[in-house]
Parts: C-alpha cells; structure tokens; sequence
C-alpha cells in the first residue's frame, strides 16, 4: 500500500495573524517587574508603582534600570524588524496579505506595544510603553525617532523631570513625522502615521497622573542637579548654537553665493568639462538670458537644500531654547540669562517665518520662466521684494545666532556659587 505525501503549506492570512499574535506575547513580557523580582521588589508596590525603566532605576539603581529599558527597548525592536522576514518563510505573500508591507510591521508595533501597556502576565497591568515605543519607531521611523531621543535628552536636562521628557520626545515624533514628508495621511504612509499619533495619544492617556502633577507643579524630579548635570547643560547649549551659528553663517556667506557664482561662470563659459562638453545655451544669447540661465540653475541646486537647511536651524534653536531656560528661572542673579532667552527666542521665531518665506521665494523663482508671459512677468514683479525679504529675516537670524553664542562665555559655571550682578 502506498503512503500517500503531503506537502501543507500555512495560508498567507493564518502566518500573518500568529505572528501578529506572538508580537503581543514578546511585547508583554513583564522585564521590569521580573527583573525587580529577581532583586526582592515588588514594583507594583514600591516607588510610583509602575514597572517601567524609570521607577526601576528609582527603586533599584540606575544600572537595573538601564537593564530594563534595554530589555523593554529591544521587545519593541525585535518584533517589527522580524516579522517580515519571518512571514516570508512562513508563507508566500504573507507579507503582504493585508496590504502593503507596512501594515503588517505596524501591527506588530502596535501589538507589541499594548502587549507592554495591557500584559496578559500580569493581569494587564502594565508600564507606560516609552521604551517599548521607542523600540518600534526606531524600526519604523529611525529619523523622527533620533529627533524624539534628543528632545526627551534636551528636555530631561532641562527640567530634570523623565515624564516631560517623555512627553514632549512623543509630541516632537509626531510632529516630526507630520512636517518631516509630504502626504504623512497618503495611503502608503498613512499606516505608521496613524500608529504614531495613536501611540502618542495612549502614552499620554497612561501619563494622566503625571500630567496632573506637571500641571500642579508637584512632579518629581528624578534628575538630581549639581555640577555633571550643569557641564552637561552647557556642553549641549553650546553645540547647538555652534551648529546654528556655524551653519547659517557658512550656507548664507560661502556657500549659496558660491554657488550662484559657480553656476554664472559654468553658463558663460560653456559648453566645457563642467557641462559634460554640452551646449547648454545658445551660442548668440543675451548677457540676460545667461543670467536667467544661471539664476535657475543655481537655484535649482539650493532649492532643495532649504528644508534640511532649516530643518536644522529649528531643531539647534529649540534645543538652545529649550536649555537657555533653566538658567533663565533658575538663576535670577543675572540678567544676561534673561537676555540670552530672549535672543534665542526671537532666533526661532525668525526661522518660523523664514521658512514659508524661502518656499514662497523658491516657487516665484521658478515662475519667472513660466511660459506664460502674464505669470512670468508677474513673478519677477514679486520675486525681487520676496528674495530682499528672505536674505534680510537669514541676516538677522545668523545675528541673534552669533550674539547668542558669544554670550556663552558668560555661562553659569554653578548656580550655587554667587555670582556678580
């Protein structure tokens, strides 16, 4: 008699909602409590009573709660970055069963993540999900999530209370994610633009008390002041204007006028090594079409260089902001810390209004070569007035920058020490 051989492959949808299943079950272990466990604690009674990294390091030491932030981290991590390759194996397309691939990863994430808020070890009493969050969105979304790491870094050493902290990292995620690419609700982006603010609104749900606290002003601060927190502060506040001075300086004085001269030179001098050996223009074209020529493409070069350009002057504003006012409450013995706030301040506020003033200049420039004469003749009215506005708002910004900067040798060294009016 023969035996009969048969080959069961898993379906597409069965691989797909096990492996979402077992997202759930990583992202619900319970590292803190088992880790406070091991040490004799109970966490769900000692400290806050949360079983998170924070109230770990509290209860047990700061190298316990590395260790659970670690442990915490990586189960957000692992499940996301697995599970498409391991759908692959399980079944053909069950990557894609349920859309495109990135819905299966944010399922993971967001299974992973409740796994954490709700586990079903522990009679869904869970942390708050920070770390487990973060473990995801540095899968999904490493740039946004960089920029969430500095802010809670920023914040933390500012304020010295974590859940601020972690506050205001998910809000600059979002808000990253949001102003970061164009059609954050398209229907490719739209499944980790909706897991983003989702999440963002659950940790905010699980930090009600602590929200409660800030507003009252009786949360504690779990950073202790003194002189690392202090060199650390000022290390910071100082690279950030360094890189906001540096940068701003540089691009509007070397590098943006060395291009557009570069570019003049490669249109009259053409066709050359610098044009491939192509005619680029005609050989009879007026001085003013050659600098019509030049001026397009030079600006068809800087163009795209202003949203990181100003991408990077707001984030080294904030960040300067951010740590100019701890010293602006906590040291009232000088005024040149009231002044330093305020000249940072203004610094922001001015990137705030040049960057829609850059795009509206960068699409006047390209109007100007439209093909009808009604619109060309309209944009070169326009762009003159706009051009002399926007270079006008970057000299003042790189001003507020640089004094900013130069009053970086008048540091609090120690806020406990006196010091002169």
């Amino acid at each position: 008699m023969a035996i009969a051989h048969y080959n069961v492959a898993m379906s597409p949808l069965i691989a797909a909602v096990l492996l979402l299943i077992a997202a759930y079950f990583v992202g619900a272990i319970p590292f803190g409590y088992l880790v406070g466990r091991a040490r004799g604690v109970n966490l769900f009674t000692a400290g806050s009573g949360n079983i998170g990294a924070t109230n770990a390091a509290r209860v047990l030491g700061t190298k316990f709660g590395v260790l659970v932030f670690t442990l915490d981290f990586l189960k957000g991590v692992l499940p996301v970055a697995l599970i498409l390759p391991i759908a692959r194996q399980l079944a053909p397309d069950a990557d894609t069963v349920l859309g495109q691939p990135d819905v299966l990863r944010v399922g993971a994430a967001a299974l992973a993540f409740i796994g954490h808020l709700f586990p079903i070890y522990l009679g869904f009493r869970g942390g708050k999900g920070v770390a487990t969050g973060a473990g995801t969105i540095f899968v999904l979304v490493p740039g946004p999530a960089t920029l969430a790491v500095l802010s809670w870094v920023v914040v933390l050493l500012a304020s010295r209370i974590v859940s601020l902290a972690s506050l205001a990292a998910v809000a600059v995620l979002v808000a990253a994610r949001l102003l970061g690419i164009s059609g954050p609700f398209s229907e490719q982006a739209l499944p980790i633009t909706l897991y983003l603010i989702i999440g963002t609104a659950l940790v905010f749900v699980k930090h009600h008390s602590n929200l409660r606290r800030l507003l009252m002003g009786t949360e504690s601060q779990s950073l202790a002041d003194g002189p690392r927190r202090q060199a650390w502060l000022r290390t910071v506040h100082l690279m950030a204007l360094g890189m906001w001075f540096g940068g701003a300086a540089f691009f509007n004085f070397a590098a943006a006028p060395a291009i557009f001269e570069s570019f003049a030179q490669v249109v009259d001098a053409g066709p050359s090594d610098r044009t491939a050996g192509m005619t680029i223009i005609k050989e009879d074209a007026t001085p003013d079409e050659k600098k019509a020529l030049a001026s397009a493409l030079a600006g068809s070069a800087v163009g795209p260089v202003f949203p990181r350009y100003f991408g990077m002057q707001a984030v080294c504003g904030v960040v300067a902001l951010v740590t100019a006012l701890s010293w602006y409450s906590a040291d009232g013995r000088r005024r040149v810390h009231r002044w330093r706030v305020y000249l940072i301040a203004a610094g922001v506020i001015t990137i705030a209004i040049s960057w829609p003033i850059s795009n509206h200049v960068s699409a006047v420039r390209l109007l100007r070569f439209s093909a009808d004469p009604a619109v060309a003749s309209a944009a070169k009215a326009a762009f003159g007035p706009w051009h002399l506005l926007s270079l006008l708002l970057s000299f003042v910004t790189v001003c507020l920058a640089g004094i900013a900067l130069a009053l970086g040798g008048r540091l609090p060294a120690d806020l406990h020490q006196a010091e002169p009016r």
